[in-house]
């Protein structure tokens, strides 16, 4: 995973060469019984190796995708659960950190109360009791009451955020975004397929139930349903599509603060950043001018009326998951089955773990690695960390189409990576953050406590390098270009991307590939834009470029080619660098596994070589099943490839592959060796 603006765990006790257990102690890691031998690799690789776990893994009401990550996920949520239900039973003393998760858990939990009181905790959020009353009312809201919201984390037209600045990697920049979609991103609003047409029709319906149900007249309902849906398509046409977000220099537009004004004056900016304490400001990177743009138009040419709808909306819409059943109920109907396809919520218990993850998220993985993750794990985790690295520089310097000067320049950024594995050195302090018994109340005073921890951290300030941007407990892992690092957080370090009884065939093919994923990240179409101090700038050779330009083109219509519906095909431009960290990470972990192997080679187990084994675990880590909904949605919006193609749309383009099942041009996989992707 990419980061811009990625069972009951055990103590990792493992040790890859160099320091692992005797050997003969160790298993093949593969479970015969995930795979299915009907298929034949060369046929349907994923199917071979993966169709066994996908039957004994059947999708429940609850899920419109399971895979391994959500197997982890749920072994992860109920450790958490008993972390906090140890919390939750002991007398914490007021202010304590195990008094905000207990008490952030709980409110969470009580239904009855928040099913008794969520009239009266929405009118105290939306203060809506005089709507639309006289254009005074609705000009008081918008003076006194939006403001407020914007505080607690509502979404407006536009979004803001301060982070590292982008040529200049070591302080922080204040950046304006394109925003304002309930629905995330444009296609939504703009394509004409019949499948996206009947979302849109729901959502129009979606906006309308909530609205009365929490209030509103029916007519006052359609209102705001129409006003929303022409304000937020005409903000999707202006809006960049995913695809063009992905390119870094396109969405780099710095401006002094006077320049902002100067070039959108229909916005308030002075007031704007007044209210969220964000003063004395220099300067600002406007990602998406036109959409800004857009954003000055609709405040100069909609009514009051209707931006006010627009407000209500997002607020209602966000608050709908922390008030009464009812409410939360029109949510999942919509995001859940509509858009997902899932037919059953998840449990209440679930949902409070997940209020406590994204409210007080270190605070809980500071427990979480203090009973499951010894230092020892961490310690080791690095020393693989670094056979990697090692492998990775041996790809680079064997590579024909970069030249001498470019390979020592990508030596020295991969010699900078800053590597973090587990969790922080250093833990953020709640101090200020105050939680109580009600659930909305609390979740608006953690996203208002996030806002004013990222400007008094960030602004004018320079970029601190120790943050992490995700939490102990998350089964993924990230790289970040503006600081040139790979994180790999405790959670995602236990099978099947890391098994302390398997071999190095094993874990070389699992947790080894996601690590050279997160590594080649920063080689990627983008990532290859930002030099090893993280700044975005020019440092290939011109010849280079087209060599690589060349190169990526060949994934990129290789995967425009998978038809993952019947009518409906895989994005290569969206799903690029993603696409390219898999074949990245699987040659360079095959690299480091040869390496690791080359003095005293592994025997075969099960039937299976040390080279088929490692290419199986690959494959087990993308077993999954998914409804037919969420893979549209996913085509859409996801960068990551679809789990099945993330195995065979990688092994056409893997010489060992080949190699390791004997894969002939009689295959239906085989790809003619002039056609194979061929960058590391």
């Amino acid at each position: 995973m990419r980061i811009t603006n990625i069972m009951a765990l055990t103590a990792l006790t493992f040790a890859l060469t160099g320091c692992r257990t005797d050997e003969k102690t160790l298993s093949s890691g593969i479970n015969p019984a995930n795979m299915d031998t009907t298929y034949l690799p060369g046929t349907d690789f994923y199917e071979y190796a993966t169709h066994g776990w996908q039957v004994s893994h059947p999708l429940t009401a609850e899920y419109s995708r399971f895979g391994s990550f959500d197997v982890l996920q749920e072994n992860n949520n109920k450790q958490l659960r008993d972390l906090i239900d140890s919390v939750a039973a002991q007398k914490n003393e007021p202010g304590s950190v195990a008094q905000k998760i207990a008490d952030l858990y709980n409110s969470a939990m009580d239904s009855v109360k928040l099913n008794k009181s969520y009239k009266e905790e929405l009118e105290e959020f939306l203060q809506y009791s005089d709507y639309q009353t006289s254009p005074n009312a609705t000009k008081k809201w918008l003076a006194e009451t939006w403001p407020r919201m914007q505080r607690q984390g509502v979404s407006g037209l536009f979004g803001m955020y301060i982070g590292a600045d982008e040529k200049d990697s070591k302080n922080n920049l204040v950046s304006i975004y394109q925003g304002g979609l309930t629905l995330g991103q444009k296609d939504y609003y703009v394509d004409s397929d019949p499948e996206t047409i009947k979302i849109r029709e729901a959502y129009r319906k979606y906006i309308a139930d909530l609205c009365q149900h929490a209030g509103f007249k029916e007519e006052e309902a359609q209102r705001i349903s129409e006003d929303v849906m022409r304000i937020e398509t005409r903000l999707a046409q202006a809006n960049k599509s995913m695809t063009e977000l992905r390119d870094p220099e396109a969405n780099y537009n710095k401006l002094s603060y006077d320049e902002l004004k100067k070039q959108f004056p229909g916005i308030d900016w002075d007031g704007y950043f007044k209210n969220f304490g964000a003063e004395d400001i220099k300067e600002v990177n406007v990602g998406q001018p036109v959409a800004i743009h857009e954003v000055e138009k609709i405040l100069r040419e909609e009514k009051d009326e209707a931006i006010q709808n627009v407000y209500l909306w997002h607020a209602l819409n966000m608050a709908s998951s922390y008030i009464d059943d009812a409410s939360r109920a029109l949510n999942f109907g919509f995001y859940g089955t509509v858009m997902s396809g899932k037919q059953e919520d998840r449990p209440r218990w679930k949902r409070a773990v997940a209020a406590v993850e994204g409210g007080l998220g270190e605070a809980l993985g500071q427990l979480y690695v203090e009973r499951f993750f010894p230092p020892a794990a961490k310690e080791r985790m690095e020393k693989l960390v670094k056979n990697l690295q090692v492998a990775l520089g041996e790809r680079i310097a064997v590579q024909d189409w970069m030249s001498d000067e470019t390979k020592q320049v990508a030596q020295e950024k991969l010699d900078a990576f800053y590597v973090k594995v587990g969790y922080p050195d250093k833990w953020k302090d709640y101090t200020n953050l105050e939680i109580g018994n009600s659930y909305l109340r609390n979740i608006l005073a953690c996203n208002e406590f996030d806002l004013n921890e990222m400007i008094r951290t960030k602004l004018n300030k320079p970029v601190d390098k120790e943050e992490w941007f995700m939490t102990p407990q998350t089964v993924n892992a990230y790289y970040n270009p503006t600081t040139n690092e790979i994180c790999f957080p405790a959670g995602i370090l236990q099978p099947p991307f890391f098994d302390m009884q398997a071999d190095d065939a094993f874990n070389y093919g699992a947790i080894g590939v996601v690590i050279g994923h997160e590594m080649t990240h920063g080689f990627d179409d983008q990532g290859s834009q930002y030099d090893k101090d993280g700044n975005l700038r020019k440092w290939w050779d011109e010849e280079d470029t087209k060599r690589f330009t060349e190169r990526i083109q060949v994934m990129r219509e290789f995967h425009d080619g998978i038809e993952v519906l019947p009518g409906l095909h895989a994005n290569g431009s969206l799903t690029l660098g993603e696409n390219m960290a898999d074949h990245g990470g699987l040659m360079v972990a095959f690299q480091a596994f040869e390496n690791a192997t080359s003095e005293k080679p592994l025997p075969v187990i099960d039937g299976f070589t040390p080279e088929q084994r490692f290419f199986l675990a690959y494959a087990n880590v993308w077993g999954q099943n998914i409804r037919d909904e969420e893979i549209r949605k996913r085509v859409k919006s996801d960068p990551h490839e679809l789990g099945k193609w993330r195995v065979n749309g990688q092994m056409p383009h893997i010489d060992a592959w080949y190699e390791a099942f004997g894969i002939t041009e009689n295959d239906p996989m085989f790809v003619p060796k002039e056609k194979r992707v061929t960058i590391w």
